[in-house]
């Protein structure tokens, strides 16, 4: 899978755990970037992405990931 479906994918993710349609991510988007994005959705997204890409994160992968762009980097890794 190449990193603009994988992108894409998880922009759909972005918009479902924050039920907002207008959400539009990049390799650059962070926990700053999204008012709404505390350690609870933080969760809701690890668990969304496992889910939809059938993948699991280890404890020490999550907590790595800068913004979107490094999340994406871990997910293509794993596929």
């Amino acid at each position: 899978m190449e990193k603009q479906e994988i992108m894409e994918r998880v922009q759909e993710i972005f918009r479902d755990v924050f039920d907002n349609e207008d959400i539009v991510i990049s390799d650059e988007t962070n926990s700053d970037c999204i008012e709404d994005w505390d350690s609870l959705t933080n969760i809701q997204l690890v668990v969304a992405i496992e889910r939809s890409f059938g993948i699991r994160f280890t404890s020490a992968e999550i907590p790595s990931w800068k913004n979107v762009g490094d999340m994406v980097d871990c997910i293509k890794g794993k596929l």
